[in-house]
């Protein structure tokens, strides 16, 4: 598996100019508070997912995580909310329940991203972001 550096957990350039997905203090605090989740906790890289994680790479996978959340959390009102994120078969679905980045009410408890409005460039970019953060822990 390829080594994992800063500069390789958001491999693909961001088209939001300015946009820094998650700080490094802000990526120590929610671990921390994940980590305290039972729920949370249990999501873990399987072989399957990692098996594809070393075959696509993480570009790939970036780009996976970025079409995954314009379509299926974006929206002001997503469809099938609550129930938009498979609990596995990819790797950034693992991650999306792993960092509570899986449907509105999960980002809005645990992000404070409100629901019911469409998400930012900027509130899209954090969460790819946190998934991508995770994703890079994880390998």
């Amino acid at each position: 598996m390829k080594e994992l550096t800063r500069n390789s957990i958001d491999p693909v350039p961001s088209a939001i100019p300015g946009s820094e997905g998650i700080s490094n203090p802000a990526w120590t605090s929610l671990r921390e508070r994940l980590r305290r989740s039972k729920f949370r906790t249990r999501f873990k890289l399987g072989e399957a997912e990692s098996a594809y994680l070393e075959t696509r790479g993480l570009e790939t996978i970036h780009l996976h995580a970025r079409d995954f959340i314009l379509k299926r959390l974006a929206p002001a009102q997503p469809q099938n909310e609550g129930k938009q994120t498979p609990m596995k078969g990819h790797p950034v679905f693992i991650a999306q329940h792993a960092t509570a980045t899986c449907c509105r009410s999960c980002l809005k408890k645990w992000h404070r991203i409100p629901e019911g409005k469409q998400l930012t460039a900027k509130q899209i970019q954090y969460v790819v972001s946190v998934i991508m953060r995770w994703i890079a822990a994880s390998c």
